[in-house]
């Protein structure tokens, strides 16, 4: 139900996500350029699942979106904008939900694959 769901703003693309509560909680293993290792205590998030990070203490977010599992609770994920700042402890939420993006005046005229 879309009023228990909260929807999130990210650098142009929309995530929801359920509560905090049902939110699972991982951290960064590996960086290589955009492709970003999380490894997560509880269950792993669904493949093309949205997890967001935060790069900056100016509460910048980083969307990634699951790509893989790779066992040992590991998932590999690819970073939708750069990377730069990310290192690995840094605590990562999984959404719940892929990436969503708005239909309307702002995606009109753009090719989206």
């Amino acid at each position: 139900m879309l009023a228990a769901r909260r929807l999130t703003q990210i650098g142009g693309s929309r995530a929801f996500s359920g509560s905090a509560a049902a939110m699972s909680t991982g951290k960064v293993t590996q960086v290589i350029g955009a492709v970003v290792d999380v490894q997560f205590d509880e269950k792993l998030p669904k493949i093309l699942n949205a997890l967001e990070v935060e790069v900056a203490e100016g509460n910048e977010r980083l969307v990634l979106e699951v790509a893989q599992h790779l066992g040992e609770n590991t998932v590999r994920t690819i970073a939708m904008e750069s990377t730069d700042g990310l290192v690995r402890g840094q605590k990562c939420v999984d959404s719940g939900a892929p990436i969503q993006v708005p239909v309307g005046p702002e995606t009109l005229g753009r090719i989206i694959n």
